[in-house]
């Protein structure tokens, strides 16, 4: 099996309420592209998050006595670090110039995944992440599948860094249809040994192979179309991606 992952093209500038179904059936339309069953979209999370309105302002944003102290001690913009603490559960680690917390969502990123690069508008725009990824992902498969009368599967990818290592990477904040992880245990390997361990993170590996393709800065390609995804399709959502805390050893 062929794994091949298109960048599509033509894709605008989004805008609050446009309707990405469209823009994406135009866009896969203008790339003569037939979705099949099995094939996957991934969706760059700025564009999901423009769509649905999740810009703002930071002149509108009145800090809270916690945000104006956090701020000196991060170095931050108290409004900045305001909007940080409400769309997180709680701080995990601080130092001048980071802030890393744990999101609402329920994974760790530094300041809450808030965003000011691809943001058309003045300097005082901020980006945040959509309410529900996967909720999000699930409208557009099924406006998508309703469409094109295919079983296909979405993913919205934000770029994370990760503990120990340098670099950002794409990693899934919201899927549908496509599993995000694919339990390998009791299988046997070439030479007859019987798994023990070995779950693997498909939706997280498609998402580092798709921001690969998007690019990090001004290349203007945010959905890519997969085809040869090597596992079967099937609901899923972004918590069976996520380490439970009993289990995580380093928070």
């Amino acid at each position: 099996m062929t794994l091949t992952i298109t960048p599509l093209q033509g894709i605008p500038i989004i805008q609050k309420g446009d309707d990405l179904a469209e823009i994406i059936q135009a866009a896969l339309a203008l790339g003569s592209i037939i979705l099949q069953g099995g094939d996957i979209l991934v969706l760059a999370q700025k564009i999901v998050s423009k769509a649905e309105g999740r810009a703002f302002d930071l002149k509108d944003i009145s800090p809270s006595p916690e945000a104006v102290k956090l701020g000196v001690e991060c170095e931050k913009d108290a409004r900045l670090v305001e909007l940080i603490l409400r769309e997180s559960k709680s701080v995990v680690r601080t130092r001048p110039g980071l802030l890393i917390v744990e999101h609402k969502l329920g994974f760790i990123c530094a300041n809450a995944g808030i965003d000011r690069s691809n943001v058309a508008g003045e300097e005082e725009k901020v980006l945040l992440l959509p309410l529900d990824p996967d909720a999000s992902a699930e409208k557009l498969r099924k406006s998508l599948q309703a469409a094109k009368g295919v079983k296909i599967g979405v993913q919205i990818i934000d770029s994370h860094g990760r503990p120990w290592r340098m670099g950002t990477l794409g990693t899934t904040i919201g899927l549908s249809g496509l599993p995000g992880v694919v339990d390998m245990r009791g299988q046997k390997d070439l030479f007859g040994y019987e798994l023990q361990h070995t779950e693997v993170g498909a939706a997280d590996e498609l998402a580092a192979a798709a921001s690969l393709m998007m690019g990090q800065v001004a290349e203007g390609q945010p959905v890519v179309h997969v085809r040869g995804f090597p596992y079967p399709l099937r609901d899923a959502s972004l918590n069976e991606l996520l380490r439970p805390k009993e289990k995580d050893f380093f928070r």
